[in-house]
């Protein structure tokens, strides 16, 4: 069973959306939707990446970098919970199946995240960008979570909240839950939830193992 983190565990996706909203208006543009739409999902760099172009700042991909991480940084510092239904629902599977986290950001935000969420004790196997040569929608975040918890993807549960992760589990050959955190947005799915604290994903949770 692995995990997202951001905008499907906690509440950061909020968060980084403060953050990029502050960073688009430095640089003298709107931030809405589609500007969203363009960044969930992203690893740091692949995020960075596509606001160069958008900018107009090619060869200022470090200066960005660097920009966007100290106001995501402030905005997580400032608090982050967890999602409805979050802690129940690892707490469930944690005491049946091995779990795991796997995310495109990098792992001081996660751990930091995962921290103040109370989700930390939990979910003790956490993958992460830094662990990766290439981040989702490459399966390669969610095969290596599947190998240190010693487990199949085929036979195995990914839950996200964006397209881009979502990609990157059905391409590890996983069975997806998807809790979209884009209200409006399509994302691929096997099961397609309004928020984790559902009944039936309880139920469903309990007859693991």
């Amino acid at each position: 069973m692995v995990f997202d983190c951001d905008g499907l565990l906690v509440d950061t996706e909020a968060r980084w959306s403060v953050a990029e909203a502050a960073l688009f208006a430095r640089h003298g543009f709107d931030f809405g939707p589609e500007q969203k739409a363009m960044l969930i999902g992203r690893t740091v760099p692949a995020a960075v990446a596509e606001l160069t172009t958008y900018f107009g700042r090619p060869g200022e991909h470090e200066q960005l970098t660097a920009e966007l991480m100290a106001l995501v940084r402030r905005e997580l510092d400032a608090g982050a919970e967890a999602l409805p239904g979050a802690r129940r629902i690892v707490a469930e599977c944690a005491a049946r199946v091995p779990v795991a986290v796997a995310s495109n950001s990098p792992r001081v935000l996660v751990v930091s995240a995962l921290a103040r969420a109370g989700l930390a004790e939990l979910l003790p196997v956490v993958v992460t960008a830094d662990d990766v040569t290439r981040g989702k929608p490459d399966p390669a975040l969610y095969l290596t979570a599947c190998a240190k918890l010693g487990a199949d993807p085929g036979s195995s549960v990914a839950f996200e909240d964006s397209g881009t992760g979502a990609a990157a589990a059905r391409a590890a050959g996983m069975y997806l839950i998807t809790v979209p955190s884009l209200p409006g947005k399509e994302v691929d799915h096997d099961w397609l939830l309004a928020t984790l604290d559902d009944r039936a994903l309880l139920t469903w949770a309990r007859t693991l193992g």
